[in-house]
């Protein structure tokens, strides 16, 4: 026999059922195929994440941000006999200004509103507009860095140089707007080269100290004691007679028109900048402007 077969090619599987079939023995069952049991479902479960904090919750997608044109700041445009520039209609991509925030600093390390404040860096003294001319020393001035949420619906990292007086009152004021969402585009410190430069008409630099006299005016401004700031400015701007500063933001100077980043009377700024004693520009009567707080109320 050679691989179970028989002489003659019969196999022998074949032999065995013929002979099972003639004696009427019924054919030897087939040993049941067992299988392994399935596994019973595990019990352990994993804890789902916890839940966000109400400030920290997912924000909608604002498909409506767009990128940053490349023109920006960069187009000079002709002075006026006051020396600002000349006021011309808003470019269409900023009437509903919904910029991202440059990156310029570090990106929050933890969730939620973090400040932190002390002395002036010197870093960001040589790059700021403080010279030896200020009516403050730079020990009467204090940097505050603090988290704020921008049109692209991000967290961001700004800046600040204030009076050290009102230092805690200023985080305040922007935790309360950071708990509401309120946008802002750019918050950093303004540079003395940023001062000089010839009017684009676009700037947005949410910002405090400055060392400068008052709008057409010969006295120091609030600016530059660190007691004055200035909120989203393209949204929210100066409007004098024929007078609209950034120049190209009249769209913004009509304020029936409600859009992102913009402070009206009775809202979280407001309201915000009320409860520090603040006054604001947007309630004078000679002139409007929207982006100017003070302790002061000048």
């Amino acid at each position: 026999m050679t691989n179970g077969r028989l002489r003659g090619g019969t196999s022998l599987v074949a032999m065995l059922l013929l002979a099972s079939a003639c004696s009427g023995d019924p054919a030897p069952a087939a040993a049941p195929v067992t299988t392994p049991a399935a596994e019973a479902p595990s019990t352990t479960t994993t804890p789902p994440p916890p839940s966000p904090e109400p400030s920290e919750a997912p924000e909608p997608v604002n498909k409506w941000v767009t990128l940053r044109p490349a023109w920006l700041g960069t187009r000079v445009l002709p002075k006026r006999p006051d020396g600002f520039g000349e006021v011309q209609e808003t470019p269409r991509i900023l009437r509903d200004r919904r910029l991202p925030t440059p990156k310029l600093l570090p990106p929050p390390q933890k969730p939620g509103f973090m400040a932190k404040i002390g002395p002036v860096p010197s870093e960001v003294v040589e790059r700021s507009s403080f010279r030896s001319k200020c009516p403050v020393t730079l020990e009467q001035l204090a940097y505050i860095t603090m988290t704020f949420r921008g049109f692209d619906h991000k967290r961001h990292t700004g800046e600040m140089i204030v009076n050290a007086a009102v230092a805690d009152q200023v985080v305040g004021v922007f935790r309360a707007l950071y708990d509401a969402r309120f946008r802002i585009e750019e918050m950093r410190v303004v540079t003395l080269k940023e001062q000089r430069a010839p009017p684009t008409g676009d700037t947005n630099v949410t910002s405090s100290f400055e060392c400068r006299q008052v709008t057409l005016g010969t006295s120091w401004s609030e600016h530059a004691y660190g007691l004055a700031i200035d909120i989203n400015p393209f949204h929210n701007p100066y409007v004098r007679g024929d007078l609209v500063a950034p120049e190209l933001a009249t769209a913004y100077a009509d304020r029936s028109w409600q859009r992102d980043g913009m402070i009206f009377e009775g809202d979280v700024v407001v309201q915000a900048f009320d409860a520090i004693g603040w006054g604001w520009g947007g309630r004078w009567s000679s002139l409007k402007d929207y982006m100017h707080f003070s302790q002061g109320g000048n």
